[in-house]
């Protein structure tokens, strides 16, 4: 970035591994300040230069702790311009054994979280921070799945149908933010290679035309592209980030 133009800011949700990690890493990289949200404290294996006094702790669950994790992120921007906001924390939950909860299993307590977590913070972070946003003129990312079109071996119930819903958010956030100059879209990553992979994948990636996972680093690129000029007229998309799986 030229010294001359000031620094841009990402918040981005989910950022303790995978492909929030590497998301941060790929920003960083471009020289832009980057603010983490997630359920845990800093963790010192967190690679990036300034982490830990630009992370901030919060439980998108619950209600409390969300509404006072968008007040520290806005005390933290100091009326300042927010150029990027990233969804990426999302939640599925499995059973005792790691198996995938279907439509008659999963606890009803499991619904309501994983709907706060995956659908109801993205919308209610970018509300909050509408102001900063629009300072910006920037951008919103959530990410969603491809589990939001299809019924999924591994993923469960409430996690696809959360990701669905919020593939449809973005449609209609991108309706409502784009009048104020800020563009929302989507990015759905098929089967990435990171520490939560279930047992199985390999059969998938048989069935997948580039015939492997995707990487971490493939995802926070094409997350980089959807927050950058490059995107400046993409508004309501869906990216489809899985090696040709959707087809």
């Amino acid at each position: 970035m030229p010294s001359n133009e000031p620094q841009r800011t990402l918040i981005l949700t989910g950022a303790s591994r995978g492909i929030g990690h590497a998301t941060v890493k790929r920003f960083s990289s471009a020289g832009w300040r980057v603010i983490t949200c997630s359920r845990m404290s800093f963790s010192e294996d967190c690679p990036w230069e300034g982490g830990e006094e630009n992370h901030v702790q919060i439980d998108l669950a619950d209600p409390e702790s969300r509404a006072r994790g968008i007040e520290e992120m806005r005390r933290r921007l100091n009326g300042g311009a927010l150029n990027a906001l990233v969804n990426n924390a999302g939640i599925s939950p499995k059973g005792p054994n790691g198996e995938r909860l279907n439509s008659i299993e999963t606890p009803v307590d499991a619904w309501y979280k994983v709907y706060e977590v995956n659908l109801v913070a993205p919308l209610l972070l970018a509300r909050g921070l509408l102001e900063e946003l629009k300072a910006a003129r920037g951008a919103v990312v959530n990410v969603t799945s491809i589990a939001d079109t299809r019924v999924h071996p591994f993923a469960g119930t409430a996690y696809a149908t959360s990701k669905a819903a919020l593939n449809a958010l973005t449609r209609e956030m991108a309706a409502d933010f784009g009048p104020h100059g800020v563009r929302v879209n989507a990015i759905a990553p098929g089967e990435i290679d990171t520490s939560i992979l279930s047992p199985g994948t390999d059969k998938i990636v048989q069935q997948i035309p580039m015939r492997r996972l995707g990487t971490p680093e493939e995802v926070a690129k094409a997350i980089y592209f959807l927050c950058s000029e490059q995107a400046s007229y993409v508004t309501g998309a869906e990216l489809h980030v899985n090696g040709g799986q959707h087809v």
